[in-house]
């Protein structure tokens, strides 16, 4: 509805917008990730059928293309993504550069890939502070796998008590989002603590 009602406004940007949220939405509970290909699709024709501004438009296609890489490897797909203005982006944009950072170390705990995963979370830990502040199913995803992560490096590192503190900060930021919708946080909140 929040799509649909943009486009009769030609309100591209909350168009936009809807169309990521309904998708992160799809891609985290991990329905139909065969059809992500299309969605994405169509977000991508969206976005450059309306011109919408057109550094906005690199970073949330860049973002898209990055999800829509991990969703093809989820799925099996030997299928190759190439996004020409990522390492761009990543070089000049802190809020790329830690999406791109989330993606890896995601995409590396996923295949139970240790030294990746660590070193991507890490680089993910050193550029948060200074990106813009996520969506709301963005926001919790970092918390949940950020925190995983962390506590399985704990568990198999020297560092022991610093990757704990990760992990227990992930727990907070959880237990908060719980706090204010039990029905949709708090199970993902009682995933950490039981790590």
């Amino acid at each position: 509805d929040g799509y649909a009602a943009s486009m009769v406004t030609g309100d591209i940007f909350n168009a936009l917008l809807n169309t990521i949220l309904k998708d992160s939405c799809m891609y985290v509970a991990g329905v139909k990730l065969q059809t992500m290909r299309e969605e994405y699709d169509k977000f991508e024709r969206l976005a450059k059928e309306k011109k919408y501004n057109h550094y906005n438009q690199s970073i949330f296609l860049v973002q898209v293309k990055q999800v829509q890489r991990d969703v093809l490897r989820l799925i099996g797909s030997d299928e190759e993504v190439t996004i020409p203005e990522e390492e761009k982006l990543i070089a000049s944009n802190n809020s790329v550069l830690k999406t791109f950072c989330f993606r890896k170390a995601y995409i590396s705990f996923m295949f139970r890939s240790y030294d990746d995963a660590k070193e991507y979370v890490l680089k993910f830990y050193e550029c948060r502070e200074n990106a813009w502040a996520n969506l709301m199913v963005t926001h919790v995803n970092h918390a949940l796998y950020t925190g995983l992560i962390s506590f399985w490096v704990a568990r198999k590192s020297r560092d022991a008590q610093c990757w704990i503190a990760r992990g227990n900060e992930s727990k907070l930021t959880l237990k908060r989002w719980a706090e204010s919708s039990p029905w949709t946080f708090e199970n993902k909140w009682h995933l950490l603590e039981a790590e």
